[in-house]
């Protein structure tokens, strides 16, 4: 309980600047939409002439674009973007901060198995995406209630809304495996923004059209937000693959850590 106390801690302070900043991106697009709404078919025109892959790289739908849920799930994805590199820089920091800080001989003396250390910085890692996640949906309800021009279904927006933990979990497990694989890894930052960037480009290159076989290898694209609203519900394939992702990422890096020889770094 004190290690997971002691993580909480650490993270917190990035953990508000992350739902801060996050909140202020949503503030900033949601503000363009009352204007959007009064001039939309000249919106659909100018959107209409993107080509279809990015059309289906930002999850634009030229149906409902103009209506408050079309508008949020365009520029959720950036929201997404930004909660992926928060969670993958978590799970890379919470398993090799004590190597980072060279307090790796401190912990690791205590009379506390790898395995309870383990679950105690992931269930902090995770503690901390739910309050960013929590703090971050509680903000953008408010925000879409002052500027909506109709009704809209709350149903639906949490469900685009949870599809940002979903992801997040997804590279915090990621995260977590890449870290165990690393003996001396001074920053965090670089491999993390490398990854997810990564990920993003490749889901940009691959998911164009009706190619769905290229959608396994791009996770920012398992939960596609036109189907959300159309369907009201999530892509029950996809949720299989990303609970196995997430099971076999952290199930690896248990296994792993409880093994690997750790030293401070020199």
């Amino acid at each position: 309980m004190n290690i997971y106390k002691h993580e909480l801690k650490t993270l917190l302070k990035s953990t508000i600047i992350w739902a801060l900043s996050m909140t202020a991106l949503a503030l900033i697009y949601f503000s363009v939409f009352p204007g959007i709404a009064e001039d939309a078919e000249e919106f659909k025109k100018l959107l209409g002439g993107y080509s279809p892959s990015i059309r289906a790289l930002l999850s634009i739908s030229l149906d409902n674009i103009t209506s408050i849920l079309g508008f949020y799930s365009m520029i959720f994805s950036f929201i997404t973007l930004c909660g992926a590199i928060q969670a993958m820089n978590y799970g890379m920091s919470v398993l090799s901060r004590e190597t980072r800080e060279r307090t790796a001989d401190f912990l690791l003396v205590k009379p506390v198995s790898r395995s309870k250390i383990v679950s105690a910085k992931v269930l902090a890692a995770f503690t901390m995406l739910l309050f960013t996640d929590a703090l971050y949906y509680v903000s953008a309800f408010v925000m879409a209630n002052l500027v909506k021009t109709s009704d809209y279904s709350n149903k639906l927006f949490l469900m685009l809304n949870l599809t940002l933990l979903f992801i997040q979990l997804i590279f915090l497990a990621v995260g977590l495996l890449v870290s165990v694989f690393f003996n001396k890894l001074k920053t965090v930052l670089p491999v993390s923004l490398g990854v997810v960037f990564g990920f993003y480009i490749l889901g940009a290159l691959l998911v164009t059209g009706e190619n769905v076989a290229a959608r396994y290898f791009a996770p920012f694209k398992y939960f596609d937000y036109n189907y959300i609203l159309k369907n009201g519900s999530f892509d029950g394939v996809y949720l299989v693959i990303s609970a196995l992702i997430i099971a076999a990422a952290v199930t690896a890096s248990y296994l792993i850590y409880t093994k690997k020889d750790i030293h401070a770094v020199s």
